[in-house]
Parts: structure tokens; sequence; C-alpha cells
């Protein structure tokens, strides 16, 4: 029968086939229609994130687009709109209620949402939190992996780490004293009676600790994502396994030890994260750090708008730009280097691209220290700021060294501040030690008229306060003294009255940040480092972005100080500061870290029981049976 099916010559059905076609029909009908009391199982390929975190893009010009035309406008001005397009993108899909919540986390995630999402969305209201899905997928980046590890495991790895916060029956504690662990206690015992029982790992070093090699991460990722599905609602587990104490019964089977890796320089370490066919991976490595480095855009084109960041969130991976090992600090030797390729559950403040640590809001935010925040002074009126750039900070970045400095972020981004020196270069009459003049392609008009090193002088006040050196010399160092002249340090609230403030790393991310957004100055932000924010925040709408080169740096001045008094843009660079402040106090309150973290620890416990395959949220569905049917007939034929 099978022969004569595929066949073209014509046949006689009998009327026993017929039949037998019709009840097929109809069998196959009824399990269609009752997937809803099935389990659903998503392809991956459908879900809006495979992996659930991508870089940001460029918004495709539509037909309102002025730029579309093609009209000879500066690149920022196009950047500017895209990012108020994209905004309005983000913000419009926020969620009002509970059930559009649960909707919109099924839609981005392809699971149910988490027990405890109740709990979870009435403390995020009960705040007046913004909620919109978008804010939380770095959770889901960063958790991805470990669903296709061993839970069991990961509980004892988890539990037996040098420095843990462990939540029992609502209540939080720490086995350590270090300052560090303290902040995020006190963060944590804030929301403790929502958690279940869990141990969190946590990483109190200024760098990240975890570089899996990107193959078994990768490996990771499709099975978990294979592994994702929507349990009917009858079949759901909807509450927390319980953990005995974690020097007790099952947690206290030790798992290996870890072999912490101090090879340098950290490259060799950081760039296993990358994929096998990246430029990181297949680039020359670079063995001295002595010369001046080279310095253009010869990496940057994929993140770059005519020579500007169009997309963040990719200008802060490694991976395709091999030459950043040679310009940050962390790359070329980091003040500490403490690594393992050991993929576990290891929470941190900030990480690079391809560190693997799950990301909390950093102590600093929490803590509020006057030296990161500024108090509670935001600054003055725009209109009353001084038209100038301010920056002060010490020479760290890792630990420089008379045959390593030239690359270090910090250095780079204080020579070429100093108009003196960059007069020199600009003349001929000195080479630069390590930073490069404008290319001109930025038509930086002082450039052109061969002012740049007078214009630069005049628009910014850059100084470090301290030169760090690898020997402390009281504030001094011996190799460096000749290039640069330190200043004394200055409060926030007073770098506030400046209009534009550039966040340069330091060690790791710059604990500034937050102060700055939520100041009434411009932040001009370039950094390597992931925080647990970066989703809420559209860059051009709320700050400035800068390539880690700073090759578009007096681009970007040239753009909105202008020169001479004409062709600035002041008031782009007022409402793009107005816009992140309203925005910061809008959804990096503390409130919004507690929400942050609230939700991040309902997956981290889940992902953490074993029985989370079946675990889940669903008293939408149980409420409303029709909202189960109907997503299984829109998802029934994704499986």
């Amino acid at each position: 029968m099978g022969n004569k099916l595929l066949s073209s010559t014509p046949f006689r059905r009998r009327p026993s086939t017929r039949y037998t076609v019709i009840a097929a029909f109809l069998l196959f009908a009824f399990y269609a229609f009752n997937r809803s009391s099935r389990e659903i199982y998503i392809n991956s390929s459908t879900i809006r994130h495979r992996v659930p975190f991508r870089p940001s893009s460029p918004v495709i010009p539509a037909d309102d687009d002025p730029f579309a035309d093609g009209e000879n406008k500066h690149p920022i001005d196009k950047l500017i709109f895209d990012a108020q397009r994209s905004f309005a993108g983000l913000i419009s899909s926020e969620s009002k209620s509970l059930e559009e919540a649960a909707q919109a986390y099924r839609t981005r995630r392809g699971r149910h949402p988490p027990p405890g999402f109740d709990k979870w969305y009435e403390f995020a209201r009960s705040h007046n939190a913004l909620i919109v899905e978008d804010f939380f997928d770095q959770i889901y980046h960063d958790l991805e992996p470990f669903w296709d590890m061993d839970p069991l495991n990961m509980r004892r790895q988890a539990s037996q780490f040098e420095m843990t916060i462990n939540v029992r029956n609502g209540s939080a504690t720490a086995g350590s004293d270090w300052f560090w662990t303290q902040i995020w206690l006190k963060m944590v015992k804030e929301i403790q009676k929502y958690l279940p029982d869990m141990d969190i790992a946590l990483n109190a070093m200024d760098e990240p600790r975890i570089v899996a090699d990107w193959e078994d991460v990768d490996e990771h990722v499709k099975k978990a994502a294979k592994k994702r599905r929507l349990p009917s609602a009858r079949s759901v587990v909807s509450d927390f396994q319980k953990l005995p104490d974690p020097n007790k019964a099952e947690l206290a089977v030790k798992v290996p030890g870890i072999e912490w890796d101090e090879t340098e320089p950290y490259w060799l370490i950081a760039r296993r994260g990358c994929s096998p066919d990246s430029l990181a991976r297949t680039k020359p490595l670079r063995t001295s750090f002595t010369e001046p480095p080279v310095i253009n855009n010869e990496y940057a084109d994929q993140h770059l708008h005519q020579g500007y960041v169009s997309n963040y969130t990719k200008s802060n991976d490694i991976c395709h730009q091999p030459d950043l090992q040679g310009l940050e600090g962390v790359l070329i030797k980091p003040l500490t280097t403490k690594a393992t390729d050991v993929l576990f559950p290891l929470f941190g403040g900030s990480k690079l691209t391809v560190n693997n640590e799950i990301l909390l809001p950093a102590p600093m935010y929490w803590n509020e220290e006057e030296r990161f925040t500024g108090g509670e002074d935001r600054g003055a009126p725009w209109a009353g700021k001084i038209n100038e750039v301010m920056w002060r900070g010490v020479a760290t970045g890792g630990r420089n060294e008379e045959g390593n400095w030239r690359g270090f972020q910090r250095h780079r981004f204080a020579a070429m501040n100093n108009g003196t020196k960059v007069s020199l270069v600009e003349s001929g009459a000195e080479r630069p030690e390590n930073f490069a003049l404008a290319q001109d392609s930025y038509q930086v008009k002082a450039q052109k008229e061969h002012q740049l090193g007078r214009w630069i002088g005049e628009t910014s006040d850059v100084a470090f306060t301290d030169l760090f050196c690898d020997h402390p010399q009281d504030g001094g160092c011996s190799y460096t003294d000749f290039y640069f002249d330190p200043k004394p340090a200055l409060k926030m609230a007073i770098q506030f009255d400046y209009k534009y403030l550039p966040d340069i790393d330091g060690n790791s991310f710059s604990g500034r940040y937050l102060g700055f957004l939520r100041s009434t100055s411009l932040p001009i932000k370039a950094t390597v480092w992931r925080e647990w924010h970066d989703s809420r925040l559209v860059p051009w709408k709320h700050f400035v972005p800068m390539d880690n080169r700073f090759t578009d740096y007096y681009g970007i001045l040239d753009y909105f100080i202008g020169f001479n008094g004409s062709d600035g843009h002041d008031q782009a660079a007022e409402k793009i500061a107005s816009d992140g402040k309203e925005w910061a106090e809008r959804v990096l309150r503390k409130e919004d870290m507690l929400i942050y973290v609230m939700r991040l620890l309902l997956e981290y416990a889940r992902v953490l029981d074993s029985r989370r395959e079946s675990m889940g949220w669903v008293q939408d569905f149980l409420k409303d049976p029709s909202l189960e049917r109907k997503m299984a007939r829109n998802w029934s034929w994704l499986s």
C-alpha cells in the first residue's frame, strides 16, 4: 500500500481505507486540541532569544527615518534618532498585569516563570517598578548553561565555596566578614523572606574568575535550549525543595577542588571564552607591551557607524577585537589573576563578555558611598555648568609597570587630554607615547585648523590623582612622572558642575557610573565590562557610548562642544543628560536592584533544584485554562 501511495498510478480507494483516514484525522485533531494537557516542547529557533541575550543592533531606517534618504548629516544625529526610537519600542512592551508579565516571560524565555513569580510581581508593583521583560535578559544569559548541568553537583559546589551567603527558612547569613560579602548580605536580607533555601557563592575580587572554554559553554547552551518546555499546568511543581545545613548530608559530599590559573597576560586566559573562529582566537598573541600601542578602528567596524558606537553591546565584546589585548589593563596584567575554566555557579558584580559569573548589582551601587555617588548633590542645572570635560582618577586598570603602562586605558585617556602633548604630536615634534590623533574621517574642526592641542587644553580638565606605581612612590612614579602631572582629587559633587563626565574602566568596572547617570551631567562611557543593568539603558538616549580605543573621543567633543564657540550641539547633550538622569531615577533605584536580585535568585534556586524541568508558576493557566489551550494552539507545531 505504501508504494501505491507514492505512485502516480490512479487507484481505487476501498471504503475501509477512507474510514481509516477519517479516524486518523479525528485522532490527530483530538491530540492537537489536547496539547494543553501535555508538555509543550519549544523549538528554540522560534523563541525571541535562543541564547536569551543578544547584542543590540543599529535600528534599520524606516520610512519615517529622516536619515533614510542619505542626507548628509552628522552620524551622531542618526544615532540619537535611532536611540529615541529604540527606547520607545522598549517601554512599549511594559507588562501592566501579572498575567501580561507571565505571558511575556513565556514568550521570551520558552519556560514557565519560576515558583514565586506572583510574589515577585507583587513586590515589584509595590515598589512602583516598570516591568519590562527585556530588563532581565542578563539573568537568562548568565544562567542558561547551568540548565544542562547536574543540580546536585552545583548545589555542592556553591555550598563549599570559600565565600557564600546561605539562605535557610527565609533567613540569610554569611560566614565571611569581607566587606563586599557583608554589603551583598544586606541586600539579600531585604528580600530574604521571599527566598527559598539556597547557597550563593560569591567572587569578592575586583576581577572575574571563571573563563570556561567557549566550546563547553556552547554545548551546554545548545543542550539547555533543546530541553525548554512548558509542562502542562496540572503537572507543574510550584514549590522549591528544602536544603539541609551546608555542612550536613548531601551538601557535605566533597567536590573536586578548583585549580586557579595565574597565567599572564590575562588575554591568554580570556580568549578561550571566544569561539574558535573568532579573531581573538585566530590572531597572533602580543608578547611585548613596551612600544606605543597601535590604535585604529581596524577591528571596530562591526560596532561602529561612521566612526561612532552604534552597537554598544558588541563594542564591549573582546572576541572580535584582538587589538584590545594591548589596550586594556585587565587584559595586559590584572591586579590579581586567579581564574579557572571550571564552570560552576559563582556570583559577582561585573565581568567581561568571556566570563561566566552570574551578575549581581555591585556592592558600591548598593552601599551608595558618597565617593561614588556624590551624595545628595546631583550638580548644577545644565545652563550653570562649566562647558568642559572633567575627569579625576587613580592610574588603575591593572598592574602597570615600566614595560606595559602605555596600553592601559586610563593612561591612554589622560594622555590624549594633555593639550601640550597633543600639540607636540600635532606639530610633528613628538610621536605619541600611547594615543592617536583623530582620523581624518572624523572631520574634527580644531584638528583641521591645526589647533587640536589648544582646543583640548581649553575644553578638558583631566588628570590622575595618583600614578599608582608598581612600587609605591608617594603618588608619583619614576617611569610615568615625565608624562603625567597629578592633581588633587575632587569630590564627585564638584565634578558634577561640569557638563561632560567621561567614565573610564579601572581595575574592573567603574563604580562611579551610576552616580554619573543620576547627575545632571552627561556621561561618556567606554567599557569592556558587563553589569546587571546593561539591558535597561539605551546608548545615545541615556548616555554617550565611546569606543574603547577612544578614537571617537575628539569627534564626540567636536559634535557636542564645537570649536571656538560655534557648531556644537549643546541642547542635544543636555537632553541626553536629562533623559539619562530621569531614567536612572526610574529603573536603577535600590528598589530596582532588589527586584532584579529577587527575580535572579528565584531563577537560580530553580536551576539548582532536582525537579527543575517540572517547576514553574502557572496560576494564570489554572485560573483560566483557555490561556493554556491558546498557547498550545500557537505553539503546537513547534516541537
